[in-house]
């Protein structure tokens, strides 16, 4: 709102100072900077990660594949480190795992402990989990509307932050003439102050 009054120093007055006029200029010079730099800003920041996460989400689904895995036994066992800390087990509850087994894209067999996708896990059971070419777990691919949503939040990150430093250095601007005023305030009553209130004094 002060970016928006400061424009107002503009109009002709005849107590209006130079310094008066500088601000309604570093006022505008803001106001431009907030109303279209900082979305310009943030639609190509928004824009340039879209890209990026779009091409690496493109990446992850040639490269990851779902295939089919069989559960082969429950593991009773904690996960390791879990006993250490039983409050952050409390805290955080531990999925239970299973040893599975599948068969990778390359024809290569696998076994090995993985999430359990049901509860209880029953052996027999089938299900399917991310794999890459040789049969490496991986995680789910980045979903493009994901990768959207994120892209335009990274935009709006960078325009809300451009708005933020540009009314932040106007405000030091600001600070700065107003030092500069009282100072000259104090220098002028330092002069005038010494005949104030005599009789006939400036006369």
């Amino acid at each position: 709102m002060r970016t928006f009054l400061g424009v107002w120093r503009w109009r002709r007055n005849p107590l209006r100072r130079p310094t008066d006029l500088f601000e309604a200029w570093v006022a505008f010079a803001a106001l431009v900077c907030v109303l279209v730099v900082a979305p310009a800003v943030g639609c190509a920041a928004g824009l340039r990660v879209d890209g990026t996460l779009q091409r690496a989400a493109r990446e992850q689904r040639q490269e990851r594949y779902l295939v089919p895995a069989v559960v082969v036994r429950p593991t009773p066992d904690p996960v390791v480190g879990a006993d250490a800390d039983p409050a952050a087990k409390r805290q955080t509850p531990q999925r239970s795992r299973i040893v599975a087994s599948w068969t990778a894209p390359d024809g290569s067999s696998h076994q090995g402990n993985v999430p359990a996708a049901e509860e209880p896990p029953r052996p027999g059971d089938r299900f399917r989990i991310w794999t890459d070419t040789h049969g490496r777990l991986v995680g789910q691919p980045l979903d493009p509307s994901a990768a959207s949503v994120h892209a335009g939040l990274a935009g709006l990150a960078a325009a809300l932050g451009i708005a933020a430093l540009v009314e932040t250095v106007r405000r030091l601007v600001v600070r700065r003439l107003m030092h500069r005023r009282y100072i000259r305030l104090d220098r002028a009553w330092a002069a005038a102050g010494p005949d104030w209130g005599r009789a006939g004094a400036g006369s």
